[in-house]
């Protein structure tokens, strides 16, 4: 009874590496094809994300910086952390 216990908990574990591995491979031929419709419209693909000029105006600023990051996060719906990175990234671009 052990044994066929351990035989299909190994079973489920090979069919999850499988899937795994298939998701992997499949998700990087998507990043490679997105990859090249940003490179096809003229935008990076390294440069990060896209600032509208409200928020490049105000990040410039490191007083305002703050409120940048309050602009891009309504403007996105990104999250505070990633928001925080892109205007962070940006003004350590600009100096």
């Amino acid at each position: 009874m052990e044994w066929i216990l351990l035989a299909i908990a190994i079973g489920i574990l090979l069919v999850a590496f499988a899937t795994y591995g298939n998701t992997a491979a499949r998700l990087r031929i998507i990043e490679q094809k997105l990859n090249a419709l940003l490179s096809h419209h003229g935008v990076d693909p390294r440069q990060g994300p896209l600032l509208s000029d409200r928020v490049k105006q105000l990040a410039m600023d490191p007083g305002r910086k703050i409120e940048a990051i309050k602009v891009y996060r309504e403007e996105t719906g990104a999250g505070l952390a990633e928001a925080k990175e892109a205007i962070e990234a940006f003004a350590r671009n600009k100096q």
